[in-house]
């Protein structure tokens, strides 16, 4: 199954602060071990939304607000899509996220849908674009 692992947003990300190089060293070992092990499938992490924007539709209408966004702890300062058995190793390693600072924070641990959840609303003509698009993404990115 796959995970997203959603790293909430703090104060210190949403002000654009950087990580120190203890948690860019501490992050890029546990990075390592989760490529290593065919856990880790991405992972990038997030500008603050001070530089992002959002698109909200209301009443049939598209409006764009510009950031920042004002509830830190509804937002997002990265994430990892993740390769594994069962939600319990998700939360095992998720657990174990480096932390050195042990400054408070969170990450939301959510499944992601495959072809086969969508069933019986996934037609022969949707599974076959959905198998196209994902060879094709797989191609541009060199896979």
């Amino acid at each position: 199954m796959r995970v997203m692992v959603i790293v909430k947003a703090r104060p210190a990300s949403e002000a654009g602060e950087m990580p120190s190089e203890q948690l860019l060293t501490e992050m890029g070992q546990y990075n390592e071990e989760l490529v290593k092990s065919g856990v880790m499938l991405a992972g990038e992490g997030l500008y603050p939304s001070s530089t992002g924007a959002r698109v909200v539709w209301s009443g049939g209408k598209a409006n764009v607000v510009d950031g920042p966004f004002a509830e830190t702890k509804e937002l997002i300062a990265g994430f990892w899509l993740w390769q594994v058995r069962s939600m319990e190793e998700a939360i095992e390693l998720a657990k174990r996220i480096p932390n050195p600072d042990g400054d408070d924070g969170s990450v939301e641990i959510r499944r992601v849908f495959e072809t086969e959840d969508f069933e019986p609303a996934m037609t022969p003509e949707l599974r076959e674009q959905e198998e196209r698009l994902r060879a094709e993404l797989s191609a541009r990115q060199g896979k």
